[in-house]
Order: C-alpha cells, then structure tokens, then sequence
C-alpha cells in the first residue's frame, strides 16, 4: 500500500526502502512486490473482462509504476556504488553490488555496465594505437609479413587483457560466463572489426588497383593474414573462457563481405598477375631485340621470337601462384563442396594460362619456320641466269638453309619445353588439386576433360609446326640433293674400271646434315609423338630420294653406286626405329 499511494510519490517510504545498510533486502522485497502487484493487475484484467465492467475496483497500478522507478533509482544507485568500487579496485564491494544488481533483469545492466566501462573500449588512444602496431606510420607501404606480426602481437595483448579482466569477472560477477560472452562479444565487434575496417579495403572488380602497389595480390594475402589471425585471437580467447558465445561463427561473421566476392577477387588476381608477366616478357624480348644493332627484318623477328621461347620456369610461376591461391581457398572454404567449386574455377585459371602461354610460344617459334621458308621461296632461280647471279642466289640459298635449321631446333626446344610444361602441371594437379575435387560428383573428371581441352590448341599448334619442321627437312635435303649429286655419278665415264664403293658426296652430306638436324627432334620428342614425326619423315625422306633418283640415268658402275647409296640412307634411317620405313629402304636395295 506504502507504494501504491499517489502516483511518482516514493518520499515517505519506510526504512527498510530508505536505508542504504538494508539495499539487499530492499532490492529482494520490492522485486517480490513488484511480481505481486503485477500478478494482481493481471487477475483484475481478466475479471473485468469476465464481468463485462469497465469500472471495476481499482488494482495496484499505481505500486507496479512506483516500484518501477524505485528499482530503477535502487539500481542506479547500485550501479554507482558499483563504479566507485570498482576505480578503488574494492573487489568484494562490487561483488556485493553486483551479487544485490543480479536481482534486476538477471543482472544484464551491471554486466554491460562493467564491460563498456573497461578502457579498451572507451579510449580512443587504444585505437590509434591498435592502428600504429599493424599498419605502422605509413599504412601505404605495408606488407603481410609486417601485418601479420603487428596482428599476433595485438591480439595477444587482447588476449591477456581479457585473461585479466576474467580473473576479476571471476571474483566479482554472480555469473561470470555471461560477463565473459559480453566482453569477448565486444572485443571482436568494436575493437577487433574496427582495426579490419582500415585494414581490408575491398577493391573494385571494375578498376583494378594496380601491380605497382601490389594489385589485388597484396589485398588477397591482407585477407588470408587477417583471417588466420583473428582465427586464432579466437580460439586464445575460447580458451580464456567466453561463455556460450559462438565465437567461431561470429569470427566468420566479421569476414563475411569479403568472403561473398572471394572466389572472383581470386580468379581476377591471376588473371591480372598473368597479364603483368606478358608485358614484362615482351618489354624484356623488346629490348634484347633493341639491343642487338640493326639488323635485317626477317632476321630480326627470328631473334625477337626466339628472345620470347617457352619457359619451363614462367609455366613453374603460374603454378606457384595457383598454389598460393588454393592455400586461401582451402582456408577461406570451410564446407568440401564449396572449397571444390572454388578449386575447380582457380585451377581453371592455370589451364587457361598454360595453354594460351605455350600455344602463343608453339606459334611464335613456327613463325620462324614460316620466315625461313619464305626466304627459301625468294632464291629459287631459273636456268638461264649470269653465273653471278647464280652464286649470290647459292649463298642466299645457303642462309635461308641455316635460318630454317636454326628455326628447326628453336621449334623443336619449343615443344620440348611444352611437354615439361604440361608435365608440370599434370603433376600439380595428381598432388594437389585432384584430392580437393573428390566431394563433389564429377568434379574430378570434369578438371581431366577441361585439362585435355584447355591442351588442345597447344597439341594443335605443335601438330602444325613440326608439319613445317617436316617442310623445312625435306626443303633443305631437296637442295642438298640438287647442288650435289651429279650425273657422273650415277652414270661414270669409266665404267667397267674398279667401282667406288663410297657412297656419293650429295648422300654423304644430306645424311650429315639429316644427323646434325635431327638430334634436336630425338631430344625434344618422346614416345608416340617420336614415333608418328619420325615415321612421317621418313616416307616423305624415302618418296623424295625416289622422285630425285628417277632424273638420273645409270650405267652398271652407277647402279652399283646407287645401291651404295641407299644402303647409307637406309643404315641412317634404322635410328627412327620405323619398321615400315626400314621395310620401303630394304625393298629398294634388293
């Protein structure tokens, strides 16, 4: 009745609400009343609703207001009490405030009380210091090794700021795990978002930062530092105790936005780092072409091309960086489905540049064949021309011949290199990629096919310059063949006199030459590659040694020679191990 008087009036209350030595007992009575008067409002509204009597005697509607703003003065003084205590470090003082608090809505106010008055929270000083041990003074040039060590360096100062704090929470809080879920709550949303804000500025898919300051590589590895970090503040604080908080999701939570355009910040990353290395190869071959004085045109796109060859070492580089991306994607995905989906979209991204790099590389060098060839194309001269003219026309003959041997063997270290590529990649994907792909159905399978693809143009490129590489041979084994032999020696004056059993000079030198050129081809082919370019030149060997011997004519001594011949020819072509060209030679001496 003492609160249910006039309304707002708690001037005359008894002593036992008055008295600051009885606030316990004060606080545990006017809560009861406050139950009571509450449950009595509650049974008049239901009998006024019985009886259908709007004027109904009058409840404790005036107590339950009263009592309302009383323990809110009682808490407010409580909480206080609670403050002064706690700046005097009086420990068992604000356990009896709090302990007495516990009795307002569970507590809550006392606890967030305590946890936004701690001074991590409330000095800005913290912040820029936060700011300075991270970033450093000069937030523009700051790299992921430093930012991970100003990272581990915070966060175990949090860490043992927390662990202090708990060991007071501890001896002052009713409920203690429920302190320790607001603090560690209010670490990771205030203190801990507001350092990733300034660090992780996602940039825009659209206009790429660029490689000078560090691209969108230097925002990736940012990333992936701050998420194993603040992982790991998260696990340290797990162990400090943090009540039922899902601090794991909430840690998640905080990187959600950069993790929603993860995927094509990372494919966008290799796309863009690919690009940078093109240009610096072309600036690099640009300059060594530069560099080599005044040349002649042909001659010098030949020495542009062979400045740009494939490069075991530049493929070893895009596998690098698709490794380094698979590490984010492996730390960044936590359910095997969707690391598979973003494995399979940056392993996609190597192929596509394996294959564009050595396809362009296959093209480069086979433009070396096509220029030799033209060069060739340009000195084949009639019959009735001035000896002079003649023999510039041998001599220019002879260095389209070198151009086209010297673009042979750069082809052929060509696709030497392409094979070791591919191999390369093969392997990164039998070690690394295939087990990643297993969760989800066909993924695997998929990646083979795409492989096999992204392979093709490559294949078709190789297939297309060793075709000109087979050209180039027989072009040059044609004119060996038209400079050297001549008509003695098939049909000699002095025939009937002891036979030359030497094979020819044009036999003798179209089987060195053949020997010299041809290493390249059994150093950078293998297996059925070996097997099909070999066998392919050696028919078209055999049908242009038959064509070149039919605008002879032979006497006995002559056929003898001839025999000699192809005898010298078919010994060379046994290395090929064709069978079906050893079987054309063995015919053709019988």
């Amino acid at each position: 009745m003492e609160f249910n008087g006039s309304p707002g009036d708690l001037m005359e209350l008894s002593p036992l609400f008055s008295d600051d030595s009885r606030v316990a007992e004060a606080a545990s009575i006017a809560q009861k009343l406050r139950s009571f008067a509450e449950e009595d409002i509650g049974r008049q509204g239901i009998a006024s609703s019985m009886v259908g009597n709007a004027a109904a005697s009058r409840g404790l509607e005036v107590a339950v207001a009263n009592l309302q703003d009383y323990c809110n003065e009682l808490e407010n003084r409580l909480l206080a009490r609670f403050d002064a205590a706690s700046q005097r470090r009086e420990l068992s003082t604000m356990a009896e405030c709090a302990k007495i608090l516990s009795q307002f809505n569970r507590g809550t106010s006392a606890m967030q009380h305590y946890v936004a008055t701690r001074p991590m929270f409330i000095d800005v000083e913290v912040m820029n210091a936060d700011t300075r041990l991270v970033l450093g003074d000069n937030s523009s040039q700051v790299s992921p090794n430093n930012v991970a060590r100003g990272l581990s360096s915070l966060y175990k100062e949090i860490t043992d700021t927390v662990r202090k704090e708990a060991a007071t929470i501890t001896a002052v809080f009713p409920s203690p795990n429920d302190v320790m879920s607001i603090l560690v709550q209010r670490v990771l949303e205030q203190r801990v978002t507001a350092l990733l804000d300034k660090l992780l500025i996602k940039p825009s898919l659209v206009n790429l930062p660029p490689m000078e300051e560090g691209g969108l590589l230097l925002y990736l590895r940012m990333l992936a530092v701050a998420y194993e970090r603040t992982q790991e503040l998260a696990r340290d604080l797990r162990a400090v105790g943090c009540g039922d908080l899902d601090i794991e999701g909430l840690t998640e939570s905080l990187f959600s936005s950069h993790k929603d355009e993860y995927p094509e910040h990372e494919q966008a990353s290799l796309r863009q780092l690919y690009r940078a290395k093109m240009e610096e190869l072309r600036a690099e071959s640009q300059q060594m072409s530069e560099s080599s004085g005044t040349i002649g045109r042909s001659k010098g796109a030949s020495i542009a091309s062979s400045h740009q060859q494939i490069s075991v070492a530049v493929v070893t580089e895009f596998v690098r960086w698709n490794e380094e991306a698979i590490s984010r994607c492996t730390l960044f995905s936590s359910q095997p489905t969707t690391l598979a989906a973003n494995v399979k979209a940056v392993f996609t991204c190597l192929l596509d540049q394996v294959g564009q790099y050595i396809t362009e590389g296959l093209d480069r060098a086979r433009d070396s064949l096509t220029e030799a060839a033209a060069l060739r194309e340009r000195f084949v001269l009639g019959t009735s021309v001035s000896r002079r003219v003649a023999a510039a026309a041998a001599s220019a003959a002879e260095a389209a011949a070198a151009a086209g041997e010297s673009s042979f063997r750069s082809f052929m270290v060509a696709v030497q290199r392409s094979g070791s590529s591919v191999a390369i990649v093969q392997q990164y994907f039998a070690n690394s990629i295939s087990r990643l792909l297993l969760p989800v159905d066909g993924a695997h399978a998929a990646a083979c096919e795409e492989m096999a693809t992204a392979m093709s143009g490559a294949e078709g490129a190789a297939y297309k310059g060793l075709q000109l590489c087979i050209e180039t041979v027989m072009a040059e084994v044609e004119r060996l063949l038209s400079a050297e032999q001549k008509a003695t020696d098939y049909r000699s004056p002095d025939d009937g006199i002891a036979p030359d059993h030497r094979p020819t000079n044009a036999c003798t030198r179209v089987v060195a030459y053949l020997s010299r050129v041809l290493e390249a081809a059994f150093t950078a082919l293998e297996g059925q590659n070996k097997q099909a370019f070999l066998t392919e030149l050696g028919n078209r060997l055999y049908k242009g040694l038959l064509s070149h011997w039919q605008k002879f004519t032979f006497n006995p001594s002559g056929g003898l020679r001839l025999k000699r011949d192809i005898t010298e020819y078919g010994e060379f072509v046994r290395s090929f191990n064709a069978p079906t060209v050893d079987e054309k030679f063995e015919l053709l001496g019988m």
